[in-house]
């Protein structure tokens, strides 16, 4: 039975949920979890038989193994959308992880660059190399829209309109937003259009997408993380960075100078405020180190 609701589960993400290949394999991982542990410790329980307290002991098994507590909370999300899914199909008439807590989290600031460290990274792509054009155009690109690696992998030449300087971005739940692209971001991608992409043979199926690889085909997440591993070697930078630190780099330098956090948060494709509020602590911690450097009675 676990295999099959999980399969059905697996359809009702995708159709239902518009979610995306990896949220769609995390969630069925989550519930494979639930499954494993209910058949050796609640053997005599069906799994529309389990109840909160069977989901809390779990839950504290899952503790005493150590886990985060952020995974555990993502663990606790997909068990949560599963109990939603089988009341959606009238499963059960219950939903026994209502009221299932996740643990407390802290908010944590995601790391950023300055913009020094920016124009460092960038300024270290070597151009003369056969991928360098791309990689600058895809660094440009990432820091100038703000995007996420998933969308900008997923790039199609018809979403950019370079004419207005703007793109069209599919993310999360395949919703569509426009985000500006800056001049310099313009200007390389241009580059790389016109001296690379155009010689490039593009493999079946690969043809409408921005960014390929030497094969033609579009590029992975995997092979932007590698990029910028290399890239930040290359300029010393010794942070652990990744494609979303370009994303949260983005998002600070706006509010650093003034902008707008709702324009912010429609640029970012934040689907709550809150989730773009976290850049005002950023700037908070951005004006006590403006106070103690430049204030007269610091």
């Amino acid at each position: 039975m676990w295999s099959t609701l999980i399969r059905q589960f697996r359809h009702y993400l995708k159709l239902e949920r518009s979610l995306s290949e990896n949220s769609i394999e995390a969630y069925s991982l989550d519930v494979q979890k639930l499954a494993d542990f209910a058949e050796k410790e609640f053997p005599q329980k069906s799994l529309l038989e389990l109840e909160l307290e069977h989901l809390r002991r779990f839950v504290n098994t899952l503790a005493s193994l150590e886990i985060s507590a952020y995974t555990q909370a993502r663990i606790i999300s997909g068990i949560k959308a599963f109990y939603r899914f089988l009341m959606y199909e009238d499963r059960i008439k219950e939903d026994p992880a209502q009221l299932l807590e996740a643990p407390k989290l802290g908010r944590k600031l995601p790391d950023t660059l300055s913009y020094p460290e920016i124009e460092q990274l960038l300024e270290a792509i070597p151009l003369g190399e056969p991928e360098g054009h791309r990689n600058r155009s895809i660094l440009e690109m990432l820091y100038s829209s703000g995007l996420r690696v998933s969308e900008l992998v997923e790039l199609k030449k018809s979403q950019v309109f370079t004419e207005i300087g703007f793109l069209k971005v599919v993310g999360k739940g395949s919703k569509e937003r426009l985000v500006p692209i800056g001049k310099d971001a313009l200007r390389y991608l241009k580059i790389y259009q016109e001296l690379v992409r155009v010689h490039q043979t593009p493999a079946k199926g690969h043809e409408e997408y921005v960014f390929l690889n030497r094969q033609g085909q579009k590029l992975t997440r995997v092979m932007i993380f590698l990029i910028i591993k290399k890239t930040a070697e290359q300029a010393g930078i010794k942070k652990n960075i990744s494609p979303h630190t370009f994303r949260h780099s983005f998002a600070t330098h706006l509010i650093e100078g003034g902008a707008d956090l709702r324009a912010v948060q429609e640029m970012l494709g934040h689907e709550s405020i809150t989730t773009t509020e976290i850049y005002t602590h950023l700037d908070r911690d951005y004006l006590r180190q403006v106070l103690s450097e430049f204030h007269p009675r610091k």
